[in-house]
């Protein structure tokens, strides 16, 4: 039997805080490529970008691709005459979005990743 001189805890457990970004992202929206090695094959897809931070990118993607994947981007960044080609891994999939980490920037495309960054954030 319930005690009735005492209040039931009906207050929802408190939520975990939002995981902080070691960079802050910004919209871009170019067509990507995605290079996978898959059923013992190398396998194309391609995408959209959503974000892009220093260290990743956020995009929507036509392949299926898991946590934790290793793939290869090409993605074609405003204030450069090629596209950026770099390795990344899976962060995080959410139906046909995806999370990149990047994995392999040498200075010049982290400086070129930078850069795009800053004119980003200043576009409204």
């Amino acid at each position: 039997m319930a005690n009735p001189g005492k209040k039931l805890d009906t207050a929802a457990p408190p939520a975990k805080p939002a995981r902080q970004r070691r960079y802050p992202r910004f919209a871009i929206d170019v067509r990507l490529q995605v290079r996978m090695f898959q059923g013992g094959e190398f396998r194309n897809c391609w995408g959209r970008s959503t974000e892009l931070g220093q260290d990743g990118i956020g995009a929507t993607l036509t392949g299926d691709l898991e946590s934790g994947e290793i793939v290869s981007l090409e993605i074609p960044l405003p204030l450069s005459p090629y596209p950026l080609k770099v390795r990344a891994i899976v962060r995080y999939r959410q139906g046909l979005r995806y999370g990149f980490e990047f994995l392999t920037l040498s200075e010049a495309q982290r400086d070129m990743v930078r850069r795009v960054c800053e004119m980003q954030a200043t576009k409204i």
